[in-house]
């Protein structure tokens, strides 16, 4: 999809197209209040105050009507300067406003404001010179939103919108959002059992069904054997920690707002954890080290906690609970090259398994300006960015850089991917880490037999095993490479009376094999049963009569395909063997 953010002329027009919206909500709804209207990558939306009103995506239609009415009127925008005393009369009854105004420093002579008739607004620009020129948009979605993004201010209403030159162009974006919405994650994880929410549970608190943990297994398997390959060692640590374990590391300064409140009990204060570097930090110090131990590769498959804002949460893609393929590598300051070079070799082995080719590298920066984010060492941050910024150049790998992305304790690789529905995120990591090994006074013998502090990568490959599946499913559209899927084999009689049986014994053998088979029995016809597989995306359906039973084959069709092919079940077996073990994506 386009950057509407990115092109000049399409930025105007979904900037003055804000101001639209909100010139319609407001002679729809008089009592409205507006926070701000920004221009985002794919349109604009617009925060708002309707008090007791709560409008829901079947409002849209009478907004946008409106919004076509007063586009046809032709309504001149012009631009109004202001002092800053002038803009507080001028919107006086809107603290909202206010809020803004009053933000701005007292030196700043001009304020300006867009007015297109009865409808004025508070905008640096620029716009369009008419509501005329906005004739191609549409409202797409309304959802809530924190007034200035804080938990504790009140809950906004935001409506998203997007604008175009021409019809076809918003056509074809409106076309590019349905084909988005069959790929929305939440929508393939209900439509294929694979996870589910309730709110008595809790918001962002997902649960994964048989089909889902499935999933979950195999993706925990896959990436433990590739890890265990390379030297890892798996370990399991408790999902809470003592609120000192977090001050020792620093987390509890930097992180505190991002977890659940601390629970007391017995005079001690307890905290569900929202990472895994402290656990694996104290599994480290259990032990004296020498230099010829490391490096030591410390795995996990982690739950963690983290109380995301309500209006962030996102299926299995976002939550407040997830699972982290997380692992630390302590190292002396020799080995940091190799191993970080080996992380990154591990990242893309991965990437060319799923056919991950849509992805971005970003060297994460700390910004020297801001004090309270960061570990302050000036000496300990120059020395870790250079050693990521060498150790990059030297494997060849294209990057950006962006500064006031790295962690508070390090800088680090982000390996960014764009889904098919929403923004861009992060799927893998790496991250070069000085600063907590000192704060928990580990230690390593070096070969003189002095005590040296060692250094440590954090690194995640799939990221969060929820996120990475979310991401897998909307790439797929649930239509899940064989090794991955839930069910591989649905098996189909032609008749049960005559081929039961047979599909039986084929289901045994399956069985065997360890094959995720299935054998659909049931009395409905077999159209309608192969309908039905193809619904679910089970990736081979076999279809069992009498050439089959009699011949000992096995009649097979691919998801998506109406092609009928025939094997015998042994070159069958081994056929589907050979895909699995290979993790290719069908046979």
């Amino acid at each position: 999809m386009i950057n509407i953010k990115e092109d000049e002329r399409l930025h105007v027009l979904n900037h003055s197209c804000a101001h639209l919206l909100a010139h319609a909500v407001k002679h729809l709804y008089p009592d409205a209040k507006f926070w701000v209207g920004p221009v985002i990558d794919d349109g604009f939306y617009y925060d708002i105050d309707l008090g007791d009103v709560s409008l829901t995506e079947e409002d849209l239609p009478k907004i946008e009507k409106e919004m076509k009415k007063i586009s046809k009127d032709n309504k001149l925008i012009k631009r109004i300067e202001l002092s800053k005393q002038e803009a507080l009369d001028m919107f006086k009854d809107d603290p909202y406003k206010v809020d803004l105004i009053s933000r701005m420093d007292e030196n700043d002579t001009i304020i300006s404001a867009y007015r297109q008739e009865d409808f004025i607004d508070l905008c640096r620009g620029p716009h369009v010179n008419s509501t005329k020129e906005m004739k191609y948009f549409k409202l797409l979605k309304v959802s809530g939103a924190y007034w200035k993004g804080d938990s504790h201010n009140k809950m906004l209403q935001r409506v998203y919108g997007v604008c175009f030159e021409n019809e076809e162009d918003l056509n074809n974006y409106v076309t590019e959002l349905e084909e988005a919405k069959l790929r929305d994650h939440r929508k393939i994880g209900k439509d294929l059992e694979i996870f589910m929410s309730d709110d008595l549970v809790g918001r962002g608190l997902p649960m994964f069904l048989p089909n889902g943990y499935i999933i979950w297994e195999e993706l925990e398997n896959y990436i433990k054997a590739k890890e265990k390959k390379l030297g890892y060692m798996h370990v399991l640590t408790p999902c809470v920690g003592t609120v000192n374990l977090y001050k020792t590391s620093g987390h509890w300064d930097h992180y505190k707002d991002n977890m659940f409140p601390a629970m007391e009990l017995e005079g001690e204060s307890f905290v569900l954890r929202p990472m895994n570097c402290p656990h694996h930090m104290m599994i480290y110090s259990n032990t004296l080290h020498s230099y010829k131990d490391l490096p030591i590769r410390i795995g996990e498959i982690a739950h963690d906690f983290r109380f995301e804002a309500s209006g962030a949460v996102k299926g299995i893609e976002r939550g407040r609970h997830f699972c982290q393929n997380d692992a630390h590598i302590f190292v002396t300051p020799e080995q940091i090259k190799s191993e970080f070079k080996s992380v990154v070799d591990l990242i893309f082995d991965v990437y060319k398994d799923f056919n991950i080719t849509n992805y971005r590298c970003v060297l994460s920066l700390r910004d020297p300006e801001d004090k309270e984010k960061y570990h302050p060492d000036d000496e300990m941050w120059n020395k870790a960015e250079n050693e990521l910024r060498e150790v990059l150049n030297e494997l060849g790998i294209d990057y950006t850089e962006e500064i006031g992305e790295a962690a508070f304790y390090g800088p680090k690789l982000d390996v960014n991917v764009k889904p098919a529905v929403g923004n861009e995120y992060t799927l893998s990591t790496c991250q070069l880490d000085f600063c907590l090994p000192a704060k928990f006074d580990l230690k390593y013998i070096d070969s003189n037999g002095e005590k040296k502090t060692p250094v440590v990568l954090h690194r995640a490959i799939l990221g969060s095993l929820d996120r990475f599946m979310a991401y897998i499913l909307e790439e797929t559209k649930g239509a899940l490479p064989l090794w991955l899927s839930p069910v591989q084999l649905n098996i189909i009689p032609v008749n049960n009376e005559y081929h039961l049986e047979y599909c039986k014994e084929l289901q045994e053998k399956f069985d065997s094999m360890n094959f995720r088979a299935k054998l659909d029995d049931r009395d409905e016809k077999l159209s309608y049963k192969m309908r039905e597989s193809q619904t679910k995306k089970i990736p081979l359906t076999l279809i069992i009569g009498d050439k089959e039973k009699d011949g000992n084959l096995v009649s097979y069709r691919k998801f998506g395909s109406t092609e009928t092919f025939t094997m015998n079940i042994d070159e069958f077996v081994s056929t589907v063997k050979d895909t699995i073990n290979n993790k290719k994506y069908n046979l």
